[in-house]
């Protein structure tokens, strides 16, 4: 089929198994339900506009497979240039929907992650998980289908491996192996876009030693598969979902969060990427986070495209010029253009896989991480600022008291500055959608944490190299080693 229409993609959501749940209430139509229908029109935002002239060279992709236009989403990432065009539709769909669109993102960062993976774990081991992937990835390309991607586990005590906790089912771990295929026990938890979905791709969450063998799993499956349960978590943006008016500024987008509660489901082997190979596990995770926090830089920026423009119509609403705050709108445009330029740097500065995989600079990408970690905050912040109360504490009445017969005019009457009280409420909504409520991506902890970030800085950095030509240029021949500690 390929490249389908939004409304294929509505049907294809409508014709799964019913298995989500929120507030104890199973969710029957998650193209309907008040909880979930605007992560799914968020994530379906590709689909509208595969023919607009403006975004077509962003949303499609030629396959590498057949060579036919693809969505980007399910495309290889080649070279740098693709992943160029990765932050820069990431940013556009920031712009277009008003939020995070992280399930297809994680799941096509997932797909790539495992393609230069399992070409590896091949080469080592002679098994055929890289044409199964192939396999399962001209088929969902043919389908044009959207995948989230999986790879948090609940974790348990922290001090222990996953082989070591109190409870084995803590790490998503094989727990029966079978000729045709195996069963899985366990959790992924804080996973987005899962409700907009038609499948989801799973990871290792971590790397593992030999005791720890049967937590090393890779898979894909289709959402709605048997053994799965997924519970909707709470989000900021719950209180408004059923409002209308300006208390629910985006109609194209929401970020939702899932627990994937995994009860022996069982995986055929064409759908299986890893299966104990726990040495490659690790690398399934740095193949993983190289593309996904140098594309990061992507998506805030165009959240902080978003923050900049609500707050200064906010402050024009309220009678104030742009030129009043311009040393912050230009310490807020200088925080987006960061992450963004990092991103693109990471990508230029990549090398390719001989799997034919683009691999990103991974010095440059975990940098990003870590400015990704703390610039969208000060943005927040300086968007607050000049927006004002209205927006930063969301102190006023709601658009239905705005919309009532008995006291609706005085509202109106009292909110009107230089705009009026209806645009200015929509404005300030709109800030505060971006830096407090629903709006709001997972900046500090999306894709890793910043020290675990650090932590690969840290190795890459190449310490002794920088020491090595301190010493020649300062012409030191005498050997000064690092000292013991006692």
């Amino acid at each position: 089929m390929a490249l389908r229409t939004y409304e294929q993609y509505l049907t294809s959501l409508q014709a799964m198994r019913p298995n989500i749940y929120k507030f104890d209430r199973l969710i029957k139509d998650v193209t309907t339900d008040p909880a979930t229908r605007r992560t799914v029109r968020g994530h379906g935002w590709t689909y509208r506009h595969y023919d607009d002239e403006k975004f077509r060279d962003l949303l499609v992709a030629k396959s590498h497979l057949t060579g036919e236009p693809v969505s980007r989403y399910l495309s290889l990432i080649e070279s740098a240039e693709d992943m160029w065009m990765n932050s820069k539709m990431k940013r556009a769909a920031f712009q277009m929907t008003g939020t995070c669109t992280g399930g297809r993102c994680v799941g096509w960062t997932s797909l790539n992650a495992m393609f230069i993976t399992t070409y590896d774990i091949d080469q080592e081991f002679g098994t055929s998980y890289h044409q199964r992937l192939l396999h399962w990835l001209k088929g969902a390309q043919e389908r044009d289908i959207t995948v989230a991607g999986a790879l948090t586990d609940a974790k348990g005590d922290r001090t222990k491996s996953p082989s070591q906790q109190d409870d084995e089912d803590m790490f998503l771990h094989i727990v029966e192996r079978r000729d045709d295929g195996i069963v899985v026990r366990g959790a992924k938890v804080m996973i987005c876009g899962v409700a907009a979905a038609n499948e989801v791709f799973v990871l290792p969450g971590s790397g593992y030693k030999e005791p720890d063998a049967d937590y090393a799993v890779s898979f894909v499956i289709p959402r709605d598969i048997e053994g799965l349960t997924i519970v909707e978590t709470r989000h900021p943006s719950d209180t408004r979902d059923e409002e209308d008016g300006f208390d629910n500024p985006v109609a194209d987008g929401g970020i939702t969060q899932s627990f994937l509660l995994f009860e022996d489901v069982f995986i055929p082997n064409e759908r299986v990427f890893m299966a104990g190979e726990y040495k490659h596990s690790l690398s399934a995770v740095l193949n993983f986070i190289g593309p996904y926090r140098s594309a990061i830089g992507g998506c805030v920026a165009g959240q902080g495209d978003i923050k900049i423009g609500a707050a200064v119509l906010t402050a024009r609403a309220n009678g104030l010029s742009a030129k009043v705050f311009q040393d912050k709108i230009t310490q807020m445009t200088i925080n987006n253009e960061t992450t963004f330029g990092m991103g693109i740097a990471a990508a230029a500065m990549g090398r390719k896989h001989p799997s034919g995989g683009w691999q990103c600079d991974t010095m440059l990408s975990n940098v990003n991480k870590i400015h990704v970690a703390t610039l969208p905050y000060q943005t927040n912040v300086l968007a607050q600022d000049i927006a004002g109360g209205i927006a930063e504490t969301g102190c006023m009445p709601s658009y239905k008291d705005f919309q009532s017969k008995q006291y609706g005019h005085l509202i109106q009457k009292y909110m009107k500055a230089k705009a009026s009280a209806e645009s200015r409420a929509r404005a300030a909504r709109l800030v505060e959608w971006a830096t407090i409520g629903g709006g709001v991506p997972g900046c500090m902890h999306g894709g890793g944490s910043p020290d675990g970030a650090r932590l690969v800085i840290r190795a890459a950095s190449n310490l002794e190299e920088k020491v090595a030509c301190a010493k020649r240029l300062a012409n030191i021949t005498e050997d000064i080693p690092e000292p013991v500690k006692k």
